[in-house]
């Protein structure tokens, strides 16, 4: 388990996060500069300003310790990117999502109403075929206004851990998230898991109408060959409650 100093408060969600699919491309970090919430910064890795497409499982969710009928295994697609702040504790790197998509109108208002997260509930569909065959590939797909969009991965062999220093370390070992809040506050809550292995994708593709859901900023370079395009296996996850930073 990577460790970080618990300054939270007691674990919102506990889940399993299963076969993260993230395709990722280098953008201008001017258009991401008016979505950084207050009291962080970009992050940048190499000099390079990434955001990431990223499709996974929820899998044996729990709120608040209860397992809730009917939303315990879902779907979620998000675009995400990439700040970093510091504190009495030293660097802080997280996650801020653009948009996060999931198939249930309940987990999406609960993530609106309690962090201000830009959740959306569409139509939602999976195919996943990891481990059962070489080479082997997951998608994920969601529908907007009648359109079909995908993102996928194919991959081949055996997972690794990536080194600290490469690429695949710096998009998934951000272990914070920080979301703007209706009055320009930032929560920022803290994510627990372990390093995850990782697959290169051999393959990878994104289909979307990026335009119409993420803005048309976003569009050319989400239409663009990514810069990386990898699966991590996932883990148990703790996504503890947020707390309002001082301004």
């Amino acid at each position: 388990m990577r460790r970080v100093e618990n300054t939270q408060t007691r674990p919102f969600l506990t889940a399993r996060w299963v076969h993260l699919a993230m395709i990722n491309f280098e953008v201008d970090p001017k258009i991401l500069e008016s979505r950084v919430p207050a009291g962080t910064e970009l992050d940048e890795f190499g000099g390079r300003t990434f955001v990431s497409m990223v499709g996974f499982q929820f899998r044996d969710t729990k709120v608040l310790g209860i397992a809730v009928p009917f939303h315990r295994h879902f779907d979620e697609i998000n675009l995400r990117f990439y700040v970093r702040r510091i504190d009495r504790t030293g660097l802080r790197r997280g996650v801020v999502f653009v948009k996060e998509i999931v198939p249930r109108a309940a987990i999406a208002w609960v993530a609106r109403r309690l962090y201000n997260e830009n959740y959306v509930a569409l139509p939602m569909t999976h195919q996943d075929d990891i481990g059962r065959a070489d080479p082997a590939g997951v998608s994920y797909g969601w529908t907007l206004a009648g359109r079909s969009n995908q993102l996928a991965v194919q991959v081949t062999g055996q997972p690794f851990l990536a080194d600290e220093r490469s690429e695949e370390s710096f998009i998934t070992e951000h272990y914070w998230g920080y979301v703007r809040q209706r009055n320009s506050a930032t929560l920022e809550y803290q994510v627990e898991h372990p390093r995850w292995q990782v697959w290169r994708a051999s393959d990878a593709r994104l289909d979307c109408d990026a335009a119409a859901i993420y803005g048309a900023e976003f569009a050319p370079f989400l239409a663009g060959s990514p810069s990386s395009a990898f699966l991590a296996e996932g883990s148990a996850v703790t996504v503890r409650r947020g707390r309002t930073l001082d301004r």
